[in-house]
Parts: structure tokens; C-alpha cells; sequence
């Protein structure tokens, strides 16, 4: 009997590839949702986050997936234009392993389950896709069952941390506004975030 994996996170990162590849030279100095990072800093963190991630799921675990969230910003690297689509391919690919979802990982410096690991993968590109997005200006529509899998997860979080959430303060957000805004709301941002007007 063949086993699937639990999700395909192909279709999100085509998504977040698609917007990395629309930001211009110009925009890496703007101001993102993530207080501090830049546009560079962001890509710099994506770029990161998909070989870990990719790590993670083979389970290749070494200095890739022993890096803390809150150690310093990733350099951006020179070839990100290339790089980061290429990683986030092997990312999305290395994640279609069914063996990728079971047994135990290590992401972040955390030893954590292979089906949570690929949870946080998805909510990381989910909410990244979204800051990235806002931030350069460019229309955003993630995939549905990334999105689903970012919202539980977030959800799930916030309850068990009393509603703290684990980016920061849990943003309201009503019932009855869209997936991708109670998504955001809980991963500690605002959903009508914008950046600032220039001086």
C-alpha cells in the first residue's frame, strides 16, 4: 500500500517563488510586516527557512536545522534570485517523502515530530508569502490546503498558549472574516498592515 504525504507543499511555494521573483531591487530596503526585518531580511529568512526545512524533512540534520528562529537575520544571498526559487523546489519536493511526516526531526534547534515540522513548514510559508506580499505590493492567494493546515496549526498554538500565540500577541480578528486574515491575526499580525507611506 502506498503511502501519500499528509501535504503537498508544492503548490505554495510555486506561490511564494512567483513573489519573490516580483520584487524589485528597489523595494529590499522597505519595511515589512515582521517589525524587524526588511524586504532583504525577509528573503534572507525564506531562503533559510526552505533549506532547513528541506533538511528537516530528509532528515539531514546539522548546522541547517540547529539554527534558533531568534539567531541573527540570514543574509541575503547574492544569487537569491536564483537560489531561493531552487530551495524552495527542493523544500516542496523533499516534503512529498511520506517518510518526511513521521519519526522525529529537528527545525529551529527543536527536536520535534516529522507531521509537526511539516505543519510549521507550511505556516511558515503561508505567513511569509503574506508579509512578502504586503510589503512589496503584489496580490497574494495562498494555496487552499496550505492555508488550512497555517490556520490550525496557529490556532491550535494560541489555545494551548492561553491565546498568546507563538509570534507574538494574538491579533482579534472577526469569526466571519476570511481564512488568510484569522491566519494572520493569529500568527501576530495585523491584516490591514501597509506600508508606511514614504516621507
Amino acid at each position: 500500500m502506498t503511502r501519500t504525504p499528509a501535504l503537498d507543499l508544492g503548490p505554495q511555494t510555486l506561490i511564494v517563488a512567483r513573489l519573490v521573483a516580483g520584487v524589485p531591487d528597489a523595494r529590499l530596503a522597505d519595511p515589512t510586516p515582521c517589525p524587524a526585518y526588511t524586504v532583504a531580511d525577509l528573503l534572507g529568512h525564506l531562503t533559510g527557512l526552505a533549506v532547513a526545512f528541506r533538511d528537516a524533512a530528509r532528515k539531514d540534520l546539522g548546522p541547517t536545522t540547529a539554527v534558533a528562529p531568534g539567531a541573527a537575520k540570514p543574509p541575503l544571498p547574492a544569487d537569491w534570485r536564483t537560489q531561493t526559487p531552487r530551495v524552495l523546489a527542493d523544500l516542496a519536493e523533499a516534503w512529498r517523502d511520506p517518510a518526511a511526516w513521521t519519526g522525529l526531526t529537528r527545525a529551529g534547534g527543536l527536536e520535534l515530530p516529522g507531521d509537526v515540522a511539516g505543519l510549521v513548514a507550511a505556516d511558515e510559508l503561508v505567513i511569509h508569502g503574506w508579509d512578502l506580499a504586503r510589503a512589496t505590493g503584489q496580490e497574494y492567494a495562498p494555496d487552499e490546503a496550505a492555508l488550512r493546515a497555517s490556520h490550525g496549526f496557529l490556532l491550535a498554538s494560541a489555545e494551548a498558549q492561553d491565546g498568546a500565540g507563538i509570534f507574538g500577541p494574538v491579533v482579534p480578528v472577526p469569526d466571519g472574516a476570511p481564512l488568510l486574515d484569522r491566519a494572520v491575526g493569529l500568527s501576530g499580525r495585523a491584516p490591514d498592515w501597509s506600508a508606511p507611506a514614504a516621507p
